[in-house]
């Protein structure tokens, strides 16, 4: 859906140019793509940590191939959980827990095992999930810095091509296309900004809040297994969760 999107939006704008009766090939620029792409990023470097900017490149990948956090099958797995439990005590989380690839998840389950009492559980945990949140808010600012940088630097590149094109005065043909490549400039800043910098933050807030989804859910779930409850009771408490699902 993401590649659709982003091909539609492309294709929009290339057939508007050909109906109009302009080329395609007037769309395209080398220098005013390295000013808007390379002055962006660079400016995006300057502000960024290291390592809020190595996370959101980092995260990139799941515009194409996003996380699978299934909160249906999560829910079914709380309440294997917590039957195993009744049946045989939280000891016996030890090996679910051993096997669990979800860091939170797996912490959760760890507390149970190691008998942490519910409140400090409850307080570690959700503290974990702020912090969660926290560091995905940070990658997802990179892409929105990036597209608040991005229409700026194309008005640099385009007026650096008014400056360039102010050197053809005499040869009014030649002072037109320079104009005309100096605007191209402009066009790349505003359309990297709103077709892929700023659909990109907010598709990654998108999954960030579904993630923060799926640790609250397995937070009362976790906590609904300490309580004792069983699989029945649990479903209860689950099922605000699963709505749309």
């Amino acid at each position: 859906m993401a590649l659709l999107g982003l091909a539609l939006a492309l294709a929009a704008i290339a057939i508007a140019q050909w109906w109009h009766g302009g080329s395609l090939l007037t769309l395209l620029d080398g220098p005013a793509f390295l000013i808007v792409v390379g002055g962006t990023l660079g400016a995006v470097i300057l502000q960024t940590p290291r390592q809020y900017l190595l996370q959101a490149f980092g995260q990139l990948g799941w515009v194409l191939n996003p996380p699978a956090w299934d909160l249906a099958q999560q829910g079914e797995r709380l309440k294997r959980w917590a039957m195993f439990a009744r049946q045989q005590g939280l000891l016996a989380l030890e090996e679910a827990a051993d096997g669990e690839v979800d860091p939170f998840t797996n912490q959760g389950l760890t507390m149970l095992v190691d008998g942490v009492p519910v409140e400090q559980m409850r307080q570690l945990l959700e503290a974990d999930i702020d912090i969660s949140q926290e560091h995905n808010e940070h990658a997802a600012r990179v892409f929105e810095s990036m597209g608040g940088y991005s229409p700026t630097i194309g008005i640099i590149g385009a007026v650096l091509g008014l400056i360039q094109a102010m050197f053809h005065l005499e040869d009014p043909a030649a002072l037109g296309a320079g104009i005309a490549v100096a605007f191209v400039a402009t066009i790349y800043g505003v359309g990297f900004a709103n077709l892929v910098y700023l659909p990109l933050a907010n598709r990654l807030r998108a999954f960030h809040y579904h993630y923060g989804l799926y640790q609250e859910m397995t937070l009362e779930g976790l906590l609904a297994i300490a309580h004792g409850e069983n699989s029945l009771q649990l479903e209860r408490r689950l099922r605000v969760y699963l709505k749309g699902e």
